[in-house]
C-alpha cells in the first residue's frame, strides 16, 4: 500500500468515541424536567380541534354562559385605545372605565384587539376595568388592516 512507506496511517486521528449515550440522557432529562416543571411558555395550552371533521367542540351550555357586553373597546395595531366616544388616551383610561362601569353596573367589558396589538395594552385595560368596577372582561382578537377602530 501507498501509504506504509510514509507511515501515513500512524498520522491519522483515531475514531471518534461514541457519545450517543451523552445525548439521549441529556434529552431524557430535558423531557423530565418539563413534564415535572411543566412550563406553559414551552408546553402551552391549547384547543383539541378533532382531525375527522376539523371542527370545534361545542359547549352545550355556551349559549346559557353567554353574557351581554353593553361596553366595549376596541384596540388598534399600535395600542391606541377606541371607546364609544373616540380616542382614549392612558391616562384617562381608568376613570373612563369607572364611569362606563358605573353606567350598566354588573356588566362585562369586551376588549377587541387587533392580533398586532401588545399585550400589555390588554393587561392595563383589564386592570383599570376590574378596578373600576367591571365583573368580568371578555377578550376578542381580530386580524387585518383595523385602522382607527373607533365604533
Amino acid at each position: 500500500m501507498i501509504t506504509r512507506p510514509l507511515d501515513l496511517l500512524s498520522k491519522l486521528r483515531p475514531h471518534p468515541r461514541n457519545f450517543d449515550f451523552l445525548f439521549l440522557l441529556n434529552g431524557g432529562l430535558i423531557a423530565l424536567f418539563f413534564s415535572l416543571f411543566s412550563s406553559r411558555f414551552v408546553l402551552s395550552p391549547g384547543l383539541r380541534v378533532d382531525n375527522s371533521d376539523l371542527m370545534l367542540h361545542v359547549s352545550s351550555h355556551a349559549v346559557d354562559d353567554a353574557k351581554a357586553t353593553p361596553i366595549s373597546v376596541s384596540v388598534n395595531a399600535n395600542g391606541q385605545v377606541w371607546g364609544d366616544s373616540g380616542l382614549i388616551p392612558p391616562p384617562r383610561l381608568p376613570d373612563w372605565l369607572a364611569v362606563q362601569a358605573k353606567r350598566a353596573p354588573g356588566s362585562t367589558l369586551l376588549v377587541i384587539m387587533d392580533t398586532r396589538a401588545p399585550m400589555d395594552v390588554f393587561t392595563n385595560i383589564s386592570d383599570a376595568a376590574k378596578a373600576g368596577g367591571f365583573s368580568d372582561i371578555q377578550l376578542a382578537m381580530q386580524s387585518g388592516p383595523t385602522g382607527a377602530l373607533a365604533p
